[in-house]
């Protein structure tokens, strides 16, 4: 099993990378690239969809009348029709479990270790390694470094 109980390591079933792609677009008119920036941002980085999934979806939804495209300065901008918006409705309970996912994926991205104390268990190996390289210690350095270390792990198992 993946991240958010999924056995696949993909974010999205076949198919929904369209209805999350119209929803997108279905906000605000988008450019390609901005859909695939805003779904990253959407998933607090922990999934960047690949051109080669984003276009085909794009020209797909274009083909069947879902989106509208024009030009903007060399880019194509796309922009859900009423086609579009109907058939976003009438698969909605769909719509809603692919983007409902996405915030699952954020949320899981936010349980890891507070940056803090990843850093400070990083200065602290670091600490050790740098007084280990400088040679042995002697009888009360090594008792004053396990009492350090010993009052270290107290405090940590009482927070």
């Amino acid at each position: 099993m993946h991240r958010g109980g999924r056995r696949s390591g993909r974010l999205f079933d076949h198919g929904e990378l369209r209805y999350v792609v119209l929803a997108l677009i279905a906000e605000q008119p988008r450019h390609g690239y901005e859909i695939i920036k805003e779904i990253e941002d959407r998933v607090a980085g922990t999934y960047t969809p690949s051109p080669g999934g984003i276009y085909p979806t794009l020209t797909l939804l274009e083909e069947l009348g879902h989106a509208t495209v024009t030009e903007d300065v060399g880019k194509k901008r796309y922009a859900i029709t009423e086609e579009g918006t109907a058939f976003l409705e009438g698969n909605r309970p769909a719509t809603d479990a692919a983007m409902a996912r996405m915030d699952a994926f954020a949320a899981e991205a936010g349980r890891g270790p507070d940056p803090q104390v990843v850093r400070a268990m990083e200065n602290l190996k670091l600490a050790m390694r740098l007084r280990m390289g400088r040679g042995s210690l002697s009888e009360e350095q090594a008792r004053t470094v396990a009492a350090a270390l010993d009052a270290a792990a107290l405090a940590v198992e009482q927070s």
